[in-house]
């Protein structure tokens, strides 16, 4: 009796299945021999890129590119498409470090409603960080119907009093107020700043979405940015972020 013949059909889809068992394997491997060589990082993704055999690493906020043996890494490096000039590395950057807005605990922050408030922005900001000051007065103050949340998130290693003028921010009767005539005109409340303040919170929160620098922005589909924006740029990121 002759035997069955499998069809082509089926003979495509089962070499298909091979193929992407075998890139899950290849893709678990490599995370695993990155892990060894850096155990203080954890490999949060591994992604085979379409470019020349390149693996996508994505792990400690950043991504890094390999081969499949692990013979070379490429940090802190863009890789662009040449047909349509595209930054792949920014466009995947900001797809894997996309944060769930609704998620955030905005009572722990400071709120400033501008104009009717209708779009929402959130800011974790040093008081001290003269780059949050220049987004303050020179950027955000050309925007208009945005709340903004600004989380307090001194960082003690460059600024040591900033933890203190947080809490004298924080505690004072009119918080908004107060942080807007401190990162505006560099004038302090009176308050003695010994109420209740979420610095070890937000820090936590901080650790755990992974920012790392002040100023950092997060617009409310999720897209993050890093650093004093021109308020144009802000402003093309609201508008995009209320579309969606």
């Amino acid at each position: 009796m002759k035997p069955k013949m499998m069809p082509f059909k089926s003979l495509i889809t089962l070499s298909m299945l091979a193929l992407s068992q075998f890139a899950v394997a290849d893709e678990a491997s490599l995370k695993k021999a990155v892990e060894a060589a850096y155990p203080k990082f954890k490999v949060q993704s591994v992604v085979k890129t379409p470019y020349a055999g390149l693996y996508e690493v994505f792990m400690g906020g950043q991504i890094i590119y390999t081969d499949e043996k692990l013979t070379f890494l490429i940090a802190e490096g863009r890789l662009v498409d040449p047909k349509s000039k595209k930054d792949v590395t920014g466009e995947r950057l900001e797809e894997l470090t996309k944060i769930d807005f609704n998620s955030l605990p905005l009572e722990k922050a400071i709120k400033v409603v501008k104009g009717n408030g209708s779009r929402k922005l959130v800011v974790f900001s040093d008081v001290d960080c003269p780059y949050c000051k220049q987004l303050e007065r020179k950027e955000l103050s050309n925007i208009s119907d945005v709340t903004i949340y600004t989380f307090l998130y001194p960082i003690d290693q460059l600024h040591p009093d900033a933890a203190n003028k947080s809490k004298t921010i924080w505690c004072a009767s009119n918080r908004t107020k107060a942080w807007n005539d401190w990162i505006i005109n560099n004038q302090l409340p009176s308050s003695a700043g010994n109420c209740e303040v979420p610095l070890e919170q937000v820090g936590e929160l901080a650790r755990k979405i992974g920012v790392t620098s002040t100023p950092t922005l997060i617009f409310s589909d999720g897209r993050r940015v890093m650093g004093a924006q021109p308020y144009k740029e802000i402003e093309k990121y609201l508008q995009s972020a209320t579309k969606k």
